[in-house]
């Protein structure tokens, strides 16, 4: 996959000694050893930090797919800044960037623009894109706590390596922090490379957006990338049954207590666009989809037939 990134864009390797050296800790491990509680905080804390980034970064701020209180906001905020990924301000600037120009030349991460490990990880390490985008993000910039945590965004990862270390000695602060956030970074990335690579395509998109069962287990919920790229504001992402969602089944147990409010779900003419495409459309998705497309054939049955009647739902890229 050829690369076709602008001049000026370089790994800095000022960047890269943090990133590097939290890659790094993690083979003290070696010498560690690993408890059965130092596992389980590597996995938990793993799991609920990618909680926290795929409703608050994403679904939230990203997209707003449902709505909060100030406070449980800032609490969204904190909780993703612990992913160290900067600041809620910056991550999602830069996420609907990405979705304004999905794999087209100003997409900052595409692979197939960039090339795949620019996209994974080259990018991050650039510091051409240190800056917050402010303009893409006026709605939350206007909120002062917001903008301190984005400038401070160290602050939490920091207080929770501190507190590993307290609780639990050196071992729990290299598997419950080292060992888990390099996992979790990687889980994150992936989205950003691999779904675009591999997967099933559902939907026509102007881009090369996939769904990946397997990526949505380890990020939970956000492989099912071609169908958040097909409609993006939904607080869900899997939007069958069977499409594991992990994050939009928390949203919809906080709604019941009113937590967050307003949850955005699919419309019907949406989710069931792919009734209306034709056997043509249907081939050139099979090329790089598999198996879904030979389970769900146009015109197979009378149900598919009347849905084909009122589906008319354009692709938002």
């Amino acid at each position: 996959m050829q690369s076709r990134r602008p001049s000026g864009e370089k790994i800095s390797l000022v960047s890269c000694i943090p990133f590097l050296s939290v890659h790094a800790m993690c083979f003290a491990a070696l010498w560690t050893g690993a408890r059965w509680i130092d596992v389980a905080a590597c996995i938990g804390l793993y799991y609920l930090r990618m909680t926290f980034l795929t409703i608050g970064y994403h679904r939230y701020f990203s997209h707003r797919a449902f709505q909060t209180s100030r406070a449980f906001q800032f609490i969204l905020a904190v909780g993703g800044s612990l992913c160290v990924q900067k600041g809620p301000l910056w991550w999602a600037a830069h996420h609907r960037h990405h979705h304004r120009w999905s794999d087209q030349q100003e997409d900052i991460h595409s692979p197939t623009v960039r090339g795949f490990w620019w996209s994974h990880l080259g990018w991050i390490l650039c510091s051409k894109y240190d800056e917050t985008r402010f303009d893409a993000i006026r709605d939350f910039a206007r909120y002062p706590e917001l903008r301190w945590l984005n400038r401070f965004y160290l602050v939490p990862p920091v207080a929770l390596a501190a507190a590993l270390f307290f609780v639990g000695g050196f071992s729990m602060l290299v598997w419950g922090f080292f060992i888990s956030t390099t996992l979790l970074w990687h889980g994150t990335f992936t989205i950003n490379s691999l779904s675009h690579v591999f997967g099933r395509q559902r939907y026509r998109t102007s881009d090369t957006s996939r769904n990946n069962w397997l990526l949505a287990i380890l990020t939970c919920g956000e492989g099912w990338h071609n169908n958040h790229h097909y409609h993006q504001n939904t607080a869900n992402q899997g939007w069958f049954w069977w499409e594991w969602d992990p994050s939009f089944y928390l949203l919809r147990a906080l709604s019941m207590f009113r937590v967050v409010t307003d949850l955005k779900v699919p419309p019907r003419q949406v989710k069931y666009a792919y009734l209306s495409y034709t056997d043509e459309e249907l081939q050139r998705l099979r090329t790089g989809a598999g198996l879904w497309a030979r389970r769900f054939k146009v015109g197979a049955s009378p149900r598919a037939e009347a849905l084909n009647s009122v589906v008319t739902a354009p692709a938002e890229g």
